[in-house]
């Protein structure tokens, strides 16, 4: 099956957050077709949270974005390693949400 693009994936991703009443920002615009997703999860109580693609061998041939959680820490440790990922991968997408229920509102892989 087919995936969507990631600017498609982002734009659907904003506009439900957005319906659902949450703040969520694009904060880095990656390749269009098939830029790498990550999204960081503010609960804004000083804690964060980082999730990126699951790995390949975590995905199903059902055509959805599968995510992992990579970091969960403070704010300043969280934009560390989002530093680190755009110094290895210079065409990822970076978006931001925040949710006081520790919800990223993501489908996450199963290991």
């Amino acid at each position: 099956m087919a995936r969507l693009t990631a600017e498609f994936w982002v734009s659907a991703y904003l506009r439900q957050a957005a319906h659902d009443g949450l703040v969520a920002v694009l904060r880095r615009r990656g390749a269009a077709e098939a830029g790498a997703i990550f999204v960081k999860l503010d609960r804004l109580d000083g804690t964060a949270a980082l999730y990126g693609p699951a790995p390949q061998s975590l995905a199903q041939d059902d055509g959805i974005r599968r995510f992992q959680l990579l970091l969960d820490s403070d704010p300043g440790s969280v934009e560390e390693r989002v530093e680190r990922e755009r110094r290895f991968d210079s065409d990822l997408w970076l978006v931001e949400i925040e949710n006081r229920q520790g919800d990223p509102r993501l489908e996450l892989a199963q290991e």
